[in-house]
């Protein structure tokens, strides 16, 4: 039988993860954005894909300059060229993945 410490403990930890995630979307329905934030939130997509790729791409240890993966690095450019010409996400995704799979096999 659960504990009715842990039970509560349970509850309470889904109600802390839950309402920092409910409250901005409730605030915003009710009482939108001001336009600076706006703004800067078109930008905030393209930098979060950048940062993906370049995490994906590049290694760094401590004490060292970072490594390029170079078949992930190769891959980036046709799959950013499917991306831009078909603007498809899920056709974009396959693409690179079998892309990358097929360098990895061959090389």
């Amino acid at each position: 039988m659960v504990s009715k410490y842990l039970l509560l403990a349970v509850i309470f930890s889904g109600l802390v993860t839950w309402i920092p995630r409910i409250i901005p979307f409730i605030l915003v329905k009710y009482k939108g954005l001001p336009a600076i934030v706006e703004r800067f939130l078109k930008f905030l997509p393209v930098s979060i894909i950048f940062a993906l790729i370049l995490s994906s791409v590049v290694t760094g240890k401590v004490g060292s300059l970072p490594q390029i993966k170079w078949l992930d690095f190769l891959a980036v450019f046709p799959t950013a060229w499917v991306a831009f010409r078909y603007r498809n996400l899920v056709g974009t995704v396959l693409f690179g993945v079998v892309l990358i799979a097929l360098l990895r096999l061959v090389f």
